[in-house]
């Protein structure tokens, strides 16, 4: 399966080890730069996506709107990266854009400073 950096994908984060942990089936972002996700490589490094939306708390969250099968307004848990297997992918729901990338990666950086 090839990914690209940029889509969002439906995911199975179960299970989750502990209860701050992401978990349940859910949309999650595609970070990981694809020189290595055109390879055999079996992980891919994602953020997960919530329905469950909390205002001005940038840059712990990004606000995503509704596009393509991504139904639902969500936002981007940027502190939640995690490395998952391939086999957990599902589905490609949407994608985000260049200028929405290079947002996600300016909070990543933030929180990573």
């Amino acid at each position: 399966m090839t990914v690209s950096k940029g889509e969002i994908w439906l995911a199975n984060l179960n299970p989750q080890k502990r209860a701050n942990e992401v978990g349940k089936v859910r949309p999650v972002l595609i970070i990981q730069g694809d020189a290595l996700n055109r390879t055999d490589y079996p992980t891919v490094i994602v953020m997960p996506l919530t329905t469950q939306l909390v205002d001005d708390v940038q840059p712990l969250r990004f606000r995503i709107p509704p596009r393509q099968k991504l139904y639902e307004l969500s936002d981007l848990l940027v502190a939640h990266i995690r490395a998952i297997d391939r086999n957990r992918l599902i589905e490609k729901l949407a994608e985000l854009t260049e200028n929405e990338l290079r947002h996600v990666r300016a909070l990543l950086d933030e929180i990573l400073q």
